[in-house]
């Protein structure tokens, strides 16, 4: 893998500075109240150069969920090819859940402001529903490949996709207001475990590597 150049490690620490300094503002004065403006500004920069990395403010608070997304998509890459397709998307977002919190190669207290940010503001919840929607197709692909089908003739795999990426996102969100206690990977958990019992649908490879057309009675 080539290490990236010193214009690309720049790019990639703007960005950073950016979104730090969006969630501090975020934290002091509330998401609302908090302008493209008054980012750009806390680090000497102009919204000119701010919309060069974030079409908003609501991108820019997003940028921790595009990071939480990109890893459970490559924790549903790395699930073992016999596990079916709901039980490999459950272990693949609870597993990325849990280090966010435990913080394991993750900013665990960025990952909490992100679920309070999104549990207060109607307007970003709705972003990070669109942002949700937007990697439908990549984890159907994925989903698709798993269970040894074709995303663009059977249904199933985009029905998957959309139930994880939307629909358990938003039941999360109403069963946190009954068990604000519980942790999102718990609360993830038991929904998938409801959703499960449904669209469960099986790999194509069996545990023992055999296809599941394959084997015989």
């Amino acid at each position: 893998m080539s290490t990236p150049g010193l214009r690309e490690r720049k790019k990639v620490r703007t960005r950073q500075a950016l979104v730090d300094a969006a969630y501090e503002l975020f934290a002091q004065q509330g998401f609302a109240a908090t302008t493209v403006d008054q980012i750009a500004e806390a680090v000497e920069m102009s919204a000119r150069t701010f919309h060069r990395y974030f079409t908003s403010k609501e991108d820019a608070a997003l940028s921790v969920l595009t990071e939480q997304h990109d890893a459970m998509v490559e924790a549903l890459r790395s699930r073992p090819a016999d596990e079916p397709a709901m039980t490999a998307m459950r272990n693949a977002v609870v597993a990325v859940l849990t280090a966010y919190e435990a913080d394991e190669n993750c900013d665990a207290f960025r990952f909490h402001q992100l679920q309070t940010l999104i549990a207060g503001n109607p307007a970003l919840r709705a972003a990070a529903a669109e942002h949700s929607t937007a990697r439908t197709s990549e984890v159907a692909e994925l989903i698709a490949a798993r269970m040894g089908v074709e995303p663009a003739v059977d249904p199933r795999p985009g029905l998957v996709a959309a139930v994880a990426l939307c629909a358990a996102p938003a039941a999360v969100d109403a069963r946190r207001h009954h068990e604000p206690s519980r942790s999102a990977s718990e609360l993830y958990g038991q929904v998938f475990d409801l959703l499960g019992s449904g669209m469960d649908y099986p790999a194509a490879v069996t545990a023992r590597g055999v296809r599941s057309s394959e084997r015989k009675d």
